[in-house]
């Protein structure tokens, strides 16, 4: 990252208008691989209480129902959000992005949003897996999914990089 400017270390989040547009470019396109899947869970979670076997759902399992469906909801709203900043920003207002930290809200919303759907992922598992098994195989994949899921998407970027740079 020679010459360049990073929000993250330091200074104060000014950046060339090209730099804090490629920024938040850059945030959109990773965005873009993420809603849906997003979409996709939380459509199949919208369709679940149309089924008459909904109804056949233990106490604990609709709350895990609600879980999952609450965690996909704003993690849908919350990884949207950049790409409303986008559209609402420059071209009805006229307001440019003249610093980082604009990005930098936009990519906590988009880490927020990641938390969620990942709260969302391991519910629905475990929703999943208890119509399938029994309690206990369902909770040993719904931790083994978490497990992998933190170790992913956030282990590996936080910590397992840090240490390559």
């Amino acid at each position: 990252m020679s010459g360049q400017s990073s929000p993250t270390r330091g200074g104060d989040g000014q950046g060339s208008n090209d730099e804090v547009d490629d920024q938040f470019r850059a945030l959109l396109e990773g965005l873009r691989t993420t809603i849906p899947g997003v979409m996709v869970l939380f459509a199949f979670l919208l369709t679940l209480p149309l089924y008459a076997s909904f109804d056949e759902l233990r106490g604990l399992d609709k709350v895990v129902f609600y879980i999952a469906f609450a965690s996909a909801t704003l993690s849908a709203v919350l990884l949207i959000a950049a790409s409303v900043h986008q559209r609402v920003r420059a071209p009805v207002s006229g307001i440019r992005r003249r610093t980082m930290s604009h990005v930098l809200f936009a990519t906590k919303l988009a880490i927020v949003g990641t938390v969620t759907f990942s709260i969302s992922i391991a519910a629905v598992v475990y929703l999943v897996s208890t119509l399938v098994f029994a309690d206990l195989p369902a909770a040993i994949a719904t931790t083994v999914v978490a497990l992998v899921t933190a170790w992913a998407w956030f282990y590996v970027p936080l910590v397992k990089f840090s240490h390559m740079e």
